[in-house]
């Protein structure tokens, strides 16, 4: 049987590590080696960053409700318990939505979580 070399997969490998690495600062974006080191470095800068933006979204949101609702005459704690004791099940992400677009909405869902008791 014959021999079986390596060269067209290596070579298949470091083009597609080279050009992931494409437009790294200086030899990392030239040599393999380093390319590879900047390259798996990076992927685990992009999964943790996957991770954080969920994190920071809702902050985000908080921090949006909680400014239309203090423009309303509540904190964004009472807001939010009281839309639950109403039955309201609307998540952070439209709320915040709300605030920003339709400020007559939102107002009217504080007097709902104002009356809800």
């Amino acid at each position: 049987m014959a021999r079986v070399k390596g060269a067209m997969m290596t070579r298949k490998r470091r083009k597609s590590i080279l050009k992931a690495a494409k437009g790294y600062w200086g030899a990392k974006s030239k040599h393999f080696k380093m390319a590879k080191q900047a390259v798996m470095k990076s992927g685990n800068y992009a999964f943790v960053g996957r991770k954080l933006k969920k994190r920071d979204f809702r902050s985000l949101w908080i921090t949006r409700i909680s400014a239309q609702a203090k423009v309303n005459g509540m904190n964004y704690s009472t807001f939010m318990h009281g839309l639950k004791l109403a039955g309201i099940t609307l998540n952070r992400k439209m709320l915040a939505e709300i605030a920003v677009s339709d400020k007559e909405a939102f107002a009217a869902l504080c007097e709902t979580a104002k009356n809800a008791k």
